[in-house]
């Protein structure tokens, strides 16, 4: 069935703490999202919120909504709506078919997907990418980007990647999954141990000799940082100059392969004051190669879009016209390579919801 533009869609954006309702309608949300939270005695009690905070989604949106799309933790068989078991929501396990119950109750279909893949979703369509193309078009530069690697840090590292306008899904639902990437400063571990609100603490505890059951949040730690709380300032910079780097490598693998913009959100991206021009820096940096030579980290430049410096750097106009040999014509060419990293313009929770309105529309067009 050709879906309308002004269909309404129900969405949520599921957490280990809450569930963070909203409806969406041309691109829109058009109810103040309203949060349940998610903790329950059984598995029963947690379906039953969400049944219940999507009936309250349909009483104060006002009409029957076209379809469900929203964010669930992973993993997931997200194609067939199957849940498997999750760490922060700890009465999921042994599969759980969430979209085939919300189905039956709701008579309508439903649509799941990773919360990293929507929140990128998001910010393509509606967020950093479509704002970067513009300031591009007012500077008069010819440059224009397709492609974004979007990631969320808080509870853990959530990732998603769009190609020229396309949700990357992959074959097992598990596109984008930066989590798993080698941690480069404990390499047992994965990124996420160091980029994650449970990494940033960890790292201010182990410098300043805290228990872990005393150590601050990361807010309390970011304003340690920052000199509006008393505590060890130095341990607190450490800590984020830790979740910069060990980021930093993330991205510079996943960028690689991707080649495109890097949008960031989650509940730690509010500090990005402190970490995001490190990242920038390191992803400048290089590498030494067995011949002792330096070689650049990444074969394109990263700015940061949240300075004016940066976005100064992203719309200066450095290619030229070229003469085609043996001809009277010209070509444009830029050698110049630029990877824009900036913050969620959306906020994540409302990228998450743009993105499963986008990704239901798309499936029901």
């Amino acid at each position: 069935m050709k879906v309308q533009q002004h269909d309404l869609i129900s969405v949520l954006d599921a957490g280990g703490t809450g569930f963070k309702f909203s409806a969406v309608s041309q691109a829109k949300e058009v109810i103040n999202p309203f949060t349940i939270p998610s903790a329950a005695d059984t598995l029963e009690e947690v379906l039953q919120k969400i049944i219940s905070g999507f009936r309250q989604v349909e009483r104060e949106s006002g009409k029957k909504p076209r379809a469900i799309s929203f964010s669930f933790p992973g993993p997931a068989d997200y194609k067939n709506g199957i849940i498997g078991d999750l760490e922060n929501l700890g009465h999921f396990r042994g599969g759980v078919a969430l979209k085939a119950m919300l189905e039956d109750e709701f008579g309508i279909p439903v649509f799941i997907n990773n919360d990293g893949d929507l929140f990128a979703y998001g910010e393509a369509l509606a967020g950093l990418l479509p704002m970067a193309n513009e300031l591009l078009e007012k500077a008069g530069n010819p440059r224009r980007y397709n492609n974004l690697l979007g990631l969320t840090i808080g509870t853990g590292l959530g990732g998603g990647i769009v190609v020229n306008g396309k949700l990357l899904e992959g074959d097992n639902s598990a596109a984008g999954e930066i989590n798993r990437m080698r941690n480069m400063s404990y390499t047992d571990t994965s990124a996420e141990d160091s980029v994650s609100i449970r990494g940033v603490k960890r790292a201010y505890c182990k410098a300043t000799g805290m228990h872990h059951d005393e150590c601050p949040e990361p807010q309390d730690i970011y304003e340690i940082a920052t000199g509006k709380q008393e505590g060890d300032r130095q341990a607190a910079l450490d800590a984020f100059s830790e979740l910069a780097e060990t980021a930093a490598d993330t991205i510079a693998n996943a960028i690689t392969l991707i080649d495109g913009l890097v949008v960031i959100g989650g509940g730690l991206s509010g500090a990005w004051p402190l970490f995001l021009q490190q990242i920038v820096n390191h992803l400048n940096g290089h590498f030494t190669d067995l011949q002792g030579r330096n070689v650049s980290r990444l074969e394109i430049n990263a700015v940061n879009l949240e300075t004016e410096e940066g976005r100064r750097k992203f719309v200066a106009t450095s290619g030229s016209m070229i003469r085609v040999p043996f001809s009277d014509k010209q070509l444009w060419y830029d050698p110049v390579k630029l990877c824009g990293i900036g913050i969620s313009k959306l906020g994540t929770s409302s990228a998450v919801a743009i993105g499963a309105y986008a990704y239901a529309m798309e499936k029901l067009a």
